[in-house]
């Protein structure tokens, strides 16, 4: 078992030999999945723009008409009848 101190700000210092495992340098980002009791760190390998493309839809898809329909969602949510 590896173990690591948290610092006074909430840092903490992965091993070596986590970040070996893990594939992850210094500026790369990591995430926290929280599973119950546990807290798994996993790296980001992939920004959302590059994976872009990569899930096969049928036909075009409409970006304007698909962010239109979000922002008035969230608007309603809010209570806002504008869309914003």
């Amino acid at each position: 078992m590896l173990a690591t101190r948290v610092g006074r700000r909430g840092q903490i210092v992965l091993p070596k030999e986590v970040r070996t495992k893990i594939k992850v340098a210094e500026g790369d980002q990591i995430a926290f999945v929280i599973d119950g009791e546990q807290v798994v760190i996993k790296p980001i390998t992939h920004t959302l723009l590059e994976l872009r493309g990569r899930v096969k839809v049928s036909g075009r898809q409409d970006f304007d008409s698909i962010r239109k329909q979000v922002k008035t969602k969230r608007a309603a949510k809010r209570g806002n009848k504008d869309g914003r």
